[in-house]
């Protein structure tokens, strides 16, 4: 197999690209290039579009837009904004023609692009119905172009280790390919990069400062790490990673647990806490990033295509 086929099939995803196409060409019965259009069922745009929660504060961008369906929904029903890329010039041009009919071409463009060609950095909801490998080679950029808090779902796929916040399965009549008629749609939100050291004061008894310490590892958003305070350290508990908010659970001196919970801020986190003896509120924490290592999911290794065998 060439590799001109392969990066064809990689840019030629579209919004509706789908199983039939992967079913077809891991069997050899076509080029692996060779990616039909599929239409994502209207019932399945709607459940996406609710997930993610999209309203008119957001900019949505589709990767493989197809009839564009999914960005004119989200103007028209939802008063967001957006583009989709698709490199059929013929679905961009029908794409257009229809946000207009819908009134809502000042909302909804499109766009023939490579998706790999695409900025996807003004976008607060990314949607995309691809191809596995294809999710999979779009993962770097996705991390590292998106802001934290920028929500994505799929049709179908999922993202491979990045496990999702959110998975269903629903109704999808009509769907064009496929048995059983069932669609799958998957949700993350993009986490902020919180690994390394952290480091903050709170006041104590007598006029003194208690310091503390927070380690964290992190993989896409579960994270796990120990708190340091005085130098006593214990795990944290809880741990949760949901865009650029930060929580934790320390449980220190016997006390009731203390539960922690911030906004970071590039390498600054602002928080505020609850617990120990009284259960009550404590002093607001500001830390400051000491140390940097690399989260651990940028150490997998890069996602690999595997071509059909031939006929």
């Amino acid at each position: 197999m060439k590799l001109a086929p392969v990066m064809n099939l990689i840019s030629r995803a579209t919004t509706s690209v789908l199983a039939i196409a992967f079913c077809v060409a891991t069997a050899g019965a076509q080029d692996y290039g060779d990616t039909p259009y599929v239409q994502t069922p209207q019932t399945v745009v709607d459940k996406m579009l609710e997930v993610a929660k999209v309203g008119p504060q957001d900019y949505v961008i589709d990767l493989g837009s197809g009839d564009g369906r999914l960005i004119i929904t989200a103007a028209k029903k939802h008063g967001a904004r957006g583009f989709g890329v698709d490199l059929d010039r013929r679905l961009v041009v029908l794409s257009n023609r229809l946000a207009a009919k819908a009134g809502v071409a000042d909302r909804a463009v499109f766009y023939e692009r490579d998706i790999y060609q695409t900025d996807l950095s003004p976008a607060s909801v990314v949607t995309i119905y691809l191809l596995p490998e294809v999710n999979l080679m779009m993962r770097p950029r996705l991390i590292s172009m998106l802001k934290p808090g920028t929500r994505i779902v799929s049709h179908d796929y999922d993202l491979g280790e990045w496990k999702p916040d959110l998975a269903l399965t629903m109704d999808a009549p009509g769907k064009p390919v496929g048995r059983d008629q069932k669609s799958k749609v998957f949700f993350w939100v993009v986490p902020a990069n919180v690994s390394g050291k952290w480091r903050w004061y709170a006041p104590a008894e007598g006029g003194a400062k208690h310091e503390y310490e927070l380690a964290l590892n992190q993989f896409f958003q579960q994270i796990d790490g120990t708190l340091t305070v005085d130098g006593r350290a214990v795990p944290i508990e809880n741990g949760k990673l949901v865009g650029d908010q930060v929580s934790f659970v320390a449980k220190l001196d016997g006390a009731s647990p203390l539960e922690f919970s911030g906004r970071v801020i590039n390498n600054a986190i602002e928080g505020t806490s609850q617990g120990g003896r009284g259960n009550t509120q404590q002093p607001a924490w500001s830390a400051t990033r000491t140390e940097v290592w690399e989260p651990k999911h940028l150490l997998l290794p890069p996602p690999t295509l595997v071509p059909p065998s031939p006929q």
